[in-house]
């Protein structure tokens, strides 16, 4: 499997602490990749490098069949060649619906001067429809959005990420706050979602971590301290001495 996201030799220091020490992996295009740590292991760094908005001191970052430096390509410029991220508070438009904020993410894909000339077609209404559908949303799409529970705001705002149509989706700690049944509803979206996309989560959940049941990256200092499935990693010394046995 060739990879969609290939990071090498990537370093960052700020104010002389090495966020990033000499990182390397690559995630697969059809791929759902747990990423764990401890605080301060580079996780956050890590998604702000690859969406552009830290520049690393030294190394690669190439994305796609044509291995495109996203180093050289504006944080714009970066979502538009098919980079998502989802912060881990979600930011919808509260006072817009469910419908509106939906979209507004599908006006979002269009140059600027096509927004001011933009009027919702059929096949829109058919897309928002669809994204709804995928989200677990269907039946909310005339409701305000600020009047969603914590789950379905998340729930949103990644239909609104979808509406772009990333190849890869950055997602950070998606089951924060969340309710069980919210939590299990998140987990079967984003293990579809991973069947068409790169999905790459950052959680400190552990037992949200096995029910998405894929391979995991631990960072630790900046680099890979170990990576496998779950049950590899937990048995791994350094990562129970340094991650793990924290409690």
């Amino acid at each position: 499997m060739s990879a969609l996201l290939e990071v090498s030799g990537v370093s960052v220091t700020f104010d002389g602490f090495r966020a990033i020490n000499n990182l390397s992996f690559s995630i697969g295009a059809q791929e759902l990749r747990a990423i764990i740590g401890p605080n301060g292991a580079g996780k956050t760094t890590f998604m702000d490098i690859v969406t552009g908005k830290t520049r690393p001191d030294t190394g690669s970052v190439t994305f796609g069949e044509r291995s495109v430096s996203l180093l050289s390509l504006s944080e714009a410029q970066i979502a538009r060649a098919g980079v998502g991220r989802k912060f881990q508070r979600p930011t919808v438009f509260e006072d817009q619906t469910v419908a509106e904020n939906l979209t507004m993410a599908l006006k979002a894909h269009r140059a600027p001067w096509r927004v001011l000339f933009w009027k919702e077609r059929p096949e829109d209404r058919t897309r928002v429809e669809a994204l709804a559908q995928e989200v677990g949303l269907a039946d909310h799409l005339p409701r305000k959005a600020g009047e969603l529970s914590h789950g379905q705001k998340q729930w949103l705002e990644i239909g609104m990420l979808l509406a772009q149509e990333p190849r890869l989706l950055l997602v950070d700690e998606p089951a924060a706050g969340m309710t069980l049944a919210e939590r299990e509803h998140t987990t079967a979206l984003l293990v579809e979602m991973a069947k068409t996309r790169a999905v790459v989560v950052v959680e400190h959940d552990m037992e949200f971590v096995r029910r998405l049941n894929c391979k995991v990256t631990v960072l630790h200092e900046g680099a890979v301290l170990a990576e496998g499935s779950l049950d590899h990693v937990t048995k791994n010394q350094q990562v129970i001495e340094v991650y793990l046995g924290r409690g």
